[in-house]
């Protein structure tokens, strides 16, 4: 059991578009394509004022953003959004000011566009050169976050693309407001509004049109619950970069420092828990279980969160303190709510095997002060991010120096974990020759 951001953007098989819902997203992804080339020769210093211009633009807009939010807010309160997910959904000036500063970092950061990743003189004298360039136009779908929304505009920008947009019914006043300020504060610094646009007002069958947009729309990311990203993977004929929900898990070795342990689960489960980073399983190994679990059974409680356990972990709880049993469907679940799957273990071998067996591939941390242990753990799982010693909360673009983020991958292909600017580049090669033909 997954629970979802937002009602899924899309869910099942995808009904065809209509004639004239398919005709405006194509026209919108034309435009797209068009505005794009007016960043493929931009400068870094007419990207970064743009990107600052942005910033100000959504501060000296706070006011109207939070107002809109508000009325998002209560439309999820009406519906019985749950309060993890409200909180995702939830702008304040605070963040407003927040996601308007992580634009500003943005700007501070490198262009990859123009990056040489390689180069090479070859023995017949050809020069070799392969350069990162912008995928071109960047589809996103996404449900009841706004802050994406300005994420996806800031690093398209950056990395020299187009973003369309469609974020859900959940966050549709927020989202309005914001693709709004953003287009002006663009067309403003001289560059096309069309950089960013929103097709949320073509609802669902606009979601499949931009699915169905290939050669028009380059790459599609989508963000939000399990449903959605199915869907779209499923679906879509243009190009997915598949991001993934988090079933993550913390597993305290028998060695583990139990202070250092208990500060990472609750940062882990507690500081944000609507959030694919937040843990979601808890493994104890059997040598630690008697030492630790009590303790942080009593801290989990003391912090609201609800308890699945097997039963060793009820076993070991403080009077009073109630363990639900857990089943499969706990071991495979997100919650994104107060509420967390514990097991006992008997070793790290079956640590890593129920790691393996129920992840989703997000995150996984240790907590150690065993070498060979973390070695193991790191070597032996596949996850796109392993915290050793650290919470899972750190699986963040901001938080690892990326800037703000546009999803975190959970595939393997040229994108994997926290993507940044350079997951939206693509690669072409430059060969320079003198008159070479191949003999």
């Amino acid at each position: 059991m997954t629970t979802t951001e937002d009602a899924p953007v899309v869910t099942g098989s995808a009904a065809p578009a209509s004639t004239d819902v398919a005709a405006a997203v194509e026209d919108v992804a034309r435009r797209a394509k068009t505005a794009s080339r007016a960043l493929a020769t931009a400068t870094r210093a007419t990207k970064d004022a743009a990107l600052h211009a942005l910033a100000d633009a959504l501060v000296a807009a706070t006011d109207e953003i939070v107002d809109a939010n508000a009325l998002d807010l209560e439309r999820g309160r009406a519906q019985g959004m749950a309060d993890g997910l409200l909180d995702r959904l939830a702008l304040t000036p605070e963040r407003v000011a927040a996601i308007a500063d992580a634009l500003r970092e943005l700007a501070g950061l490198p262009d990859p566009v123009g990056e040489v990743v390689r180069g090479s003189t070859l023995p017949n004298g050809l020069r070799l050169r392969q350069l990162r360039v912008p995928m071109g136009v960047v589809g996103m779908i996404y449900e009841a976050r706004p802050n994406v929304t300005v994420d996806a505009a800031g690093l398209a920008l950056k990395s020299g693309n187009a973003v369309i947009l469609r974020g859900g019914s959940a966050a549709a006043s927020s989202n309005e407001v914001i693709v709004a300020v953003l287009a002006r504060a663009l067309e403003a610094q001289g560059l096309p509004g069309d950089l960013v646009q929103s097709i949320d007002a073509h609802g669902r069958p606009g979601a499949v049109a931009l699915m169905h947009a290939r050669g028009l729309v380059d790459v599609l990311v989508p963000r939000g619950g399990a449903d959605l990203i199915r869907t779209v993977v499923r679906e879509s004929t243009v190009p997915v970069i598949e991001t993934g929900v988090g079933n993550v898990h913390v597993y305290v070795d028998a060695s583990a420092d139990r202070t250092m342990a208990l500060e990472i689960l609750l940062n882990a489960k507690t500081q944000r828990v609507g959030v694919c980073n937040a843990a979601e399983t808890l493994l104890v190994h059997a040598d630690a279980a008697a030492e630790f679990l009590p303790t942080a059974l009593a801290a989990l409680a003391a912090a609201g969160v609800v308890v699945h356990g097997d039963e060793r972990t009820a076993a070991l709880a403080p009077d009073g303190l109630d363990v639900l049993p857990a089943t499969d469907e706990d071991w495979a679940t997100e919650y994104l709510a107060l509420e967390i799957a514990v097991r006992v273990v008997d070793d790290l071998d079956a640590a890593i095997e129920h790691v393996r067996t129920w992840t989703s591939g997000h995150t996984e941390a240790i907590v150690t002060r065993d070498l060979r242990s973390s070695e193991r753990f790191v070597a032996e799982l596949d996850s796109a991010a392993i915290m050793v010693n650290a919470s899972t909360r750190f699986t963040d673009g901001g938080q690892l120096g990326l800037g703000a983020e546009i999803g975190i991958s959970t595939q393997k292909l040229h994108a994997r974990g926290p993507m940044g600017l350079a997951e939206l580049t693509t690669t072409k090669w430059v060969v320079h020759g003198d008159g070479h033909v191949r003999p």
